[in-house]
């Protein structure tokens, strides 16, 4: 057995990277995995230090989805069993990277499948390799979509797209999930994670706070209705002025300079 961690976390500067470190298995998901990813994105969730959040994998794939040999190794007489557990595992650290009050990047080094599909569709952004593909992989094993991708997909898609992804299960190049808007941005082969890195760092340098106050709210709008919102954006308005960050951007305003969102003792 390695010695290697299953996923990495680093940092450079206020960004926390996350890689998954399966690349023989392009890593696919087992049980510790699944648990240790979950770990990872509490704790740079939790960090205030962290501005904002880069999830990608090691070697040549993002993540292949569910390791169903593993899987099938826990429960062999009955795999539901064993597939419910790895799911409720799976779906807390979804919560994660949807809750987060701060951006989260997906850098799609490689396949993104299964697991993988809709662990890149919950994240923020999503930064394509030229020669990565989606895929969503379920339904040709006969098994329904975990992850929240039968909720993000239609919204990001509309239904009659996600259907077709969902029934059909074709591979989705970049330039075409760029088209569909399941990819941010599409870069040359080996560059998604210093493409991403860049964005990361733009982004750290804006007032990262409201920026998770607004994620949030797109987040909720599809179950809103338009009388609170409004009124849930009043008061989210008025929260953001009164925050430091948004002290910092008014007052450089009215003094007619770039405001410094990423300084502790301005924007914290």
């Amino acid at each position: 057995m390695s010695d290697e961690p299953l996923v990495i976390t680093r940092r450079d500067g206020p960004v926390a990277i996350i890689s998954l470190n399966r690349a023989g298995a392009f890593n696919a998901f087992d049980a510790d995995t699944i648990t240790a990813l979950w770990q990872a994105l509490r704790a740079v969730g939790r960090d205030d230090a962290v501005r904002v959040v880069v999830l990608t994998g090691e070697g040549k794939a993002f993540c292949a989805g569910g390791d169903l040999k593993s899987i099938l190794g826990l429960n062999p007489d009955a795999p539901g069993e064993a597939f419910y557990e790895l799911a409720t595992v799976f779906h807390q650290a979804i919560t994660e990277i949807r809750n987060m009050k701060k951006p989260v990047i997906a850098a799609v080094n490689g396949v993104a499948a299964g697991g993988g599909f809709s662990m890149a569709l919950a994240c923020d952004l999503r930064v394509m390799a030229r020669s990565a593909f989606l895929q969503q992989a379920y339904t040709a094993a006969g098994l329904a979509i975990d992850g929240g991708g039968t909720w993000t997909l239609p919204r990001l898609v509309g239904l009659a797209k996600a259907l077709e992804i969902a029934m059909l299960d074709e591979r989705i190049d970049a330039d075409t999930a760029l088209s569909l808007g399941l990819a941010t941005r599409v870069v040359d082969d080996g560059a998604a994670l210093d493409e991403a890195l860049a964005m990361a760092h733009k982004l750290a340098a804006k007032a990262v706070a409201n920026l998770g106050r607004v994620k949030l709210m797109l987040r909720s709008s599809f179950e809103a209705q338009l009388e609170q919102r409004l009124e849930d954006e009043r008061i989210a308005l008025a929260e953001s002025a009164n925050a430091p960050e948004g002290f910092e951007g008014l007052t450089a305003f009215s003094e007619k300079r770039k405001p410094v969102f990423d300084d502790p003792e301005k924007s914290s």
